[in-house]
């Protein structure tokens, strides 16, 4: 799967039935030797807001990605 057939999806979690964003080009961490993702990178709370945050999914809680979504389970730390 490409880059940007990730870009636009919309991301979910299955546990808590709760969308947390879309999810955009620059929204992943990645190793710069093998190019493999290793985290989705969710912006929080909205543009207006000056306390924003993100929270930080390693690839491994991905459980599908779908043709409009990407179910995720995110731990409950």
């Amino acid at each position: 799967m490409r880059l940007s057939e990730l870009s636009g999806k919309e991301i979910v979690d299955y546990r808590k039935a709760e969308r947390l964003g879309v999810l955009g080009h620059t929204d992943l961490e990645f190793d710069d030797k093998s190019g493999q993702i290793h985290a989705l990178v969710i912006p929080t709370g909205k543009w207006s807001r000056k306390q924003s945050g993100e929270i930080r999914v390693p690839w491994h809680q991905i459980r599908t990605i779908g043709t409009d979504m990407i179910i995720l389970e995110v731990s409950s730390d």
